[in-house]
């Protein structure tokens, strides 16, 4: 067997247990005394946990960490590192430390293990934090991420689930992730695709995070394993509904293409099942169900913005070179939790 095919099994946020194992699980924990201190905890199945240190700080804590979903191990390292930072922008915070998480076979070279920590270490850089140290484990298997802490203030940090009716929703980054690495294990996804994937998974979500403290957010998630779908569902809490415009989702190049071919995983499927009793398409082609139900590695924010200043938001966004877009609005509780209207086309 190749080095290549032993690095890179399939990973990234596609490795991730499926959202309906992991609550049933959670709600059977025992639970303690509540601490006001805790702002939030894994009761909103939010990004990351926040909690109150005086009245004007607050600590972030979240952690990830996958398998190799590229073949390349100092990106790999980049992208692990990007998608474990960004919880931590999920939440409005600033990152301050990192631990790094390694898993790593002993009779596998070291020089790779070398090159997926400089990636990582050069991601935590740049997202202006300090890497101070972590733990290594040895394991069958590849696997690297990140223990992160960072800072926000109490009254302005972004919970999941606090969207009202009326809001834009607006995401950061195009979907397409999870299908586009599928196709590139198995050696059908192009060049270009791979290279779109690429730079979409080692950029941070530093710049719009920044960019959401000058607006009214009133949620905000970042969309990784659970797909946009299940972020969606998970913020929009049982208290709403929501409107998503299939025409106007940001979407990679080659993923609709690739996920007519079949190039999807086990996770995505593992995506349709948990909200298919949430969410009820309208004439919406297959490979755009796809498309919403694939699991994103270092995906962007899902951001829920007061509709007065959405449009500014999103411009500003747009300025900054990201591509931007308003997928839909939360609206009233309705029959359907979520309503995805068809497209003519995929863009």
């Amino acid at each position: 067997m190749s080095e290549k095919i032993v690095f890179c099994k399939g990973g990234g946020c596609t490795a991730k247990l499926g959202a309906g194992v992991l609550s049933h699980i959670l709600e059977q924990l025992p639970k303690g005394p509540r601490d006001e201190n805790l702002l939030i905890g894994f009761e909103s199945r939010d990004d990351a946990a926040v909690y109150k240190l005086t009245e004007d700080l607050a600590i972030v804590q979240t952690l990830d960490f996958f398998p190799p979903m590229v073949d390349d191990p100092y990106t790999f390292g980049r992208i692990a590192a990007a998608n474990a930072l960004s919880d931590v922008y999920a939440m409005g915070g600033e990152v301050r430390t990192a631990l790094n998480i390694v898993c790593f076979p002993e009779d596998m070279d070291l020089n790779i293990l070398g090159e997926i920590l400089r990636g990582g270490s050069e991601t935590v850089l740049a997202a202006g934090g300090s890497l101070v140290g972590g733990h290594s484990i040895a394991d069958d298997g590849v696997k690297y991420g990140l223990s992160v802490t960072g800072v926000v203030h109490p009254d302005r940090m972004y919970p999941n689930n606090q969207g009202r009716p009326g809001d834009w929703l607006i995401l950061t980054k195009k979907l397409g992730t999870g299908i586009i690495c599928t196709a590139g294990r198995i050696g059908e996804a192009s060049e270009g695709a791979m290279a779109e994937a690429v730079a979409s998974m080692t950029t941070l979500n530093k710049d719009a995070s920044r960019i959401c403290r000058d607006y009214e957010i009133h949620g905000c998630t970042d969309v990784t394993g659970f797909s946009f779908l299940g972020h969606l569902h998970e913020m929009l809490d049982g208290k709403h509904s929501a409107v998503i415009h299939a025409d106007q989702v940001p979407v990679m190049e080659k993923a609709a293409e690739y996920a007519d071919e079949f190039y999807l995983t086990a996770a995505g499927q593992r995506n349709r099942n948990y909200v298919e009793g949430f969410v009820r398409f309208e004439q919406v082609p297959f490979a755009m169900e796809e498309v919403l139900l694939d699991p994103q590695t270092s995906g962007g924010l899902l951001i829920a913005a007061a509709p007065g200043q959405a449009g500014e938001l999103l411009a500003r966004l747009r300025e900054a070179g990201l591509p931007a877009a308003k997928v839909g609005e939360i609206v009233e509780k309705g029959d359907a939790e979520i309503l995805v209207k068809g497209c003519a086309e995929l863009i």
